[in-house]
């Protein structure tokens, strides 16, 4: 495991020391990237066959600390049954439920290495649940802000791992928010998105993997559900690192950010010709993930799209509610709201030609849809059947129950 050289800043790329925990650059405000030294990139090696099944399989390219682990990462890749050249890469599969467990794994292996001993969060969900398991795994105190309509199970985990939780009537902007002021008055260690280094370095992995099980290529394409967009950018970086120590080559795929029409602040911007984007006013859709306003790394997320020639699509929940019960119906996947935004998208760049279906394509479902069963019912107008109410039960004594 290598040490970290410095932090650099993603805008104005000033070096900052990682001795000390940092958040975000202390002169322009700017998400902070972990850089390794070019000599230990170059010791790197690929994972061999006893390499662990997690994403510390990548152990040579991430942080020098001791693991905060609960088994994360190494996910399958699903070949779909009715698109020759589409992949499903199926985050569900992960500790609490979500891709966020690669992010809050390595922020709190650093955390624990810093001896920070009180995080706060805002999160539409899943980061929530994420940073309540791994901060117990690691005896840390969290503090997790969540909007009130945040899916149950989401609330639930937050309230069963022993995190402090508070429910916030508004969006996820608005517990940021909170948690800024907590991180002033409370002393919390704020590991929001994009404003502490890890996050990023737990999310890389996925791009990593992706080459890895398509024998260190590239696909033509990767799809990927973009609320806060760690993950987009995660995996960037993964190939930027992966390019340097000769592990992959070729043309880099099109990244595709797919987002809900209730809340698309980045295609507003996309369509716009912009380089970031605005608050985007009344977000409303059951993708929860995807209810993010306006995304701290946006300029980036727009940026790396233009750089690999890809797009941004958005779409209203009626055409995501039938996309998931598509798949559910025809390939077995119950997918997670923002999964079915994907492949949505994915139909859509089919029709308009964007895509061929001969293109070697990756899409993201990033959590499984068991943790949105109350959204997605609602959704879909399902209430559970009116249940049928049984005689009690009358002692009848000898042998079948005591007189």
């Amino acid at each position: 495991m290598p040490k970290i050289d410095h932090l650099e800043c993603s805008r104005c790329h000033q070096r900052v020391s990682a001795e000390t925990p940092q958040t975000v650059c202390p002169a322009c405000a700017g998400s902070l990237y972990v850089r390794y030294s070019a000599a230990d990139l170059q010791r790197a090696k690929k994972p061999g066959p006893d390499a662990p099944p997690t994403l510390w399989r990548y152990a040579d390219v991430l942080p020098a600390a001791d693991p905060v682990t609960l088994g994360e990462g190494w996910t399958p890749l699903l070949p779909s049954r009715r698109h020759a050249g589409l992949l499903i890469k199926e985050e569900a599969n992960n500790p609490t439920g979500s891709f966020k467990a690669r992010g809050m794994s390595l922020a709190m292996t650093m955390a624990r290495h810093y001896g920070l001993n009180k995080l706060a969060a805002p999160s539409a969900g899943n980061a929530a649940s994420a940073l309540a398991a791994y901060a117990a795994a690691a005896g840390i105190e969290a503090h997790l802000f969540m909007p009130r309509d945040v899916p149950m199970a989401n609330y639930l985990e937050g309230v069963a791992y022993g995190a402090h939780v508070t429910l916030v009537d508004g969006l996820i902007s608005d517990c940021g928010r909170l948690v800024a002021e907590g991180a002033k008055t409370q002393g919390w260690f704020d590991v929001s998105t994009l404003k502490e280094p890890f996050r990023v370095e737990g999310k890389k992995t996925m791009g990593y993997e992706l080459a890895e099980q398509l024998g260190w290529t590239y696909p033509d394409a990767v799809f990927y559900p973009t609320g806060g967009g760690v993950g987009l950018i995660g995996m960037w970086k993964a190939f930027e690192e992966m390019e340097q120590m000769g592990w992959v080559s070729g043309r880099r795929p099109k990244m595709i950010a797919v987002q809900a029409s209730g809340c698309a602040p980045v295609a507003r911007a996309w369509k716009e010709g912009a380089s970031s984007s605005k608050i985007f006013e009344n977000a409303a859709t059951f993708a929860a993930g995807l209810r993010v306003p306006k995304p701290y790394g946006d300029s980036i997320i727009l940026e790396i799209v233009r750089e690999s020639g890809g797009t941004v699509v958005d779409l209203p929940d009626q055409q995501i509610l039938a996309s998931l019960l598509d798949w559910a119906r025809h390939e077995g996947l119950l997918l997670c709201p923002e999964g079915a935004t994907a492949t949505a998208a994915y139909g859509q760049l089919l029709a308009n030609g964007f895509l061929k279906a001969s293109d070697r394509v990756v899409l993201f479902n990033t959590g499984s849809g068991l943790k949105y069963i109350d959204a997605i019912a609602e959704a879909m107008h399902l209430s559970r059947p009116g249940m049928k109410k049984y005689p009690e039960r009358t002692a009848v004594g000898g042998i079948i129950t005591p007189q």
